[in-house]
């Protein structure tokens, strides 16, 4: 036990800090609340900092440079210790709300996911609403991120760290020298981005509490909306173009932007193969849906049907998951498109979910190097990525990281299955909450949420926004046996 107290020495720290978090819906409690939820905010807080700091003394006397083991310990111990901190306000808040579906929404707030078990949000207190959407500003790029960024403490491991929880294939890719200086720098772009998209939806006809929550929302690609309507409550085009604009953006690596900063050039942006496939597969969705809609008539008016479309793709493709009507009503084609759009669409180092779409790009280009092959059994064709060669080791991690994501994927249906859910309905919630999307079909679609699971369905589906928001292999690797061998 000795051996693991430096991670959870450093879990503590994590915890009395993330304690700090709570000050926030604090203040929007204080300003437009009853005084009763400042003092469930007072309380949490109150809870989180004893436990962290009674672990803190625990585990005082342990020191030692974080391990590359460590580092995914951690990333896993963070990931299931905060949601349960992120929990306690929404018990004490929200008459009859279980200890499981609070943990699934806190859990589906940190991992950006969107998935949500609450009905009645227009009826909740301000400051709920709040902590909803802020888990997923913070949860967007990462908690551990955020902690490398701004505690020096965590300088000695932060390289395991930043590893362990930044999704995408390409992780060893630094921006910096420092590892804390390149979490500080996405960060940077994170919140300026998140400030004007603030206040792009307050000049669009949001109130500043509704602008503060969906900008958290947005830039996180979470979807947690403070209305059961999602965007339907305003049915606004300002609006809806405002959200289109930002949740493109944060599809895109957030890496990239500091590039384009660091370098005053957009060049580096348009060049990049990923980006490229980012915006053409978005712009033909969205163009390809809007006629689907005018040639069934489920939209009579061509721009009214453009703008629609391009929203529902961009939210549902991004893994945002917003709603602005019944999508599952469209021909059957439009929505089960727009989930398959959610498993991969998504830039690598962005805050969305999903294989991300340079593993599809290198999974495309290994299958046209394989049939090329079949063709010329000689040729020398390696799979390339702009003008970067791709070491087979790469392409081999692509390949394995796909198969356990099938497997998983499948695995969680069937289990699913065995509950006695129906076939769309357990597939559906499982891609939802595996690609962080948030939103499903089926009984999970749209027009209803999470909450119709039963509690053991709703285990199953936070298991699953772990393993999607931690990449599979950060969580799975924790069950072979090597990993706990000296």
């Amino acid at each position: 036990m000795s051996s693991l107290a430096p991670v959870f020495n450093i879990l503590a720290r994590i915890m009395v800090g993330y304690a700090a978090l709570l000050l926030v819906p604090m203040a929007w409690a204080w300003q437009l609340d009853a005084p009763a939820m400042v003092d469930v905010w007072l309380y949490s807080m109150a809870i989180t900092l004893v436990l962290g700091l009674t672990l803190w003394l625990l585990t005082s006397r342990f020191h030692r440079e974080l391990m590359p083991r460590d580092g995914f310990l951690l990333v896993n111990l963070v990931w299931t210790v905060l949601p349960a901190c992120s929990a306690i306000p929404l018990v004490l808040a929200i008459d009859g709300l279980s200890w499981t579906d609070a943990y699934f929404e806190t859990m589906s707030g940190l991992t950006a996911t969107g998935s949500t078990v609450i009905s009645g949000l227009d009826t909740l207190p301000v400051s709920v609403n709040v902590w909803r959407c802020f888990l997923q500003l913070i949860g967007g790029l990462g908690v551990i991120l955020l902690v490398v960024a701004v505690l020096p403490l965590l300088g000695l491991g932060g390289v395991q760290l930043y590893k362990a929880e930044t999704p995408g294939p390409m992780k060893d890719a630094r921006l910096t020298p420092r590892i804390a200086e390149t979490a500080r720098g996405l960060w940077s772009v994170y919140f300026v981005f998140s400030t004007v998209c603030m206040l792009a939806y307050h000049q669009a006809g949001m109130s500043w509490a509704d602008a503060f929550m969906h900008m958290c929302s947005t830039m996180g690609l979470g979807g947690f909306s403070s209305h059961d309507a999602s965007f339907g409550f305003w049915n606004s085009r300002d609006i809806e173009l405002v959200a289109i604009f930002f949740m493109a953006l944060s599809g895109i690596s957030f890496a990239r932007y500091f590039i384009v900063w660091r370098s005053r050039s957009f060049r580096s942006m348009w060049r990049d193969t990923e980006v490229r496939a980012y915006v053409f597969v978005l712009l033909g969705s969205a163009l390809g849906l809007a006629a689907l809609l005018l040639f069934h008539g489920s939209v009579e008016q061509p721009l009214v049907a453009l703008r629609t479309a391009a929203f529902h793709v961009v939210s549902i493709a991004t893994t945002t998951g917003y709603a602005a009507t019944d999508f599952s009503l469209w021909p059957v084609f439009a929505p089960v498109w727009m989930m398959f759009l959610g498993t991969f669409v998504s830039c690598a180092g962005s805050t969305g979910g999903g294989i991300k779409m340079v593993r599809m790009v290198l999974l495309i280009k290994q299958s046209r190097r394989e049939l090329v092959r079949a063709i010329h059994p000689r040729v020398v064709n390696p799979v390339t990525l702009g003008h970067t060669t791709i070491p087979a080791t790469m392409i081999a991690a692509v390949m394995a990281y796909m198969l356990i994501y099938g497997a998983s994927t499948i695995g969680l249906t069937m289990l699913m299955l065995l509950t006695g859910l129906d076939i769309t309905t357990a597939f559906f919630a499982i891609v939802a909450t595996m690609n962080n999307i948030g939103i499903g079909l089926g009984d999970v679609g749209p027009a209803a949420n999470f909450g119709v699971l039963t509690d053991f369905q709703t285990w199953i589906c936070v298991v699953s926004m772990l393993l999607g928001r931690l990449e599979l292999l950060a969580v799975i690797v924790l069950f072979v046996p090597q990993f706990w061998r000296k």
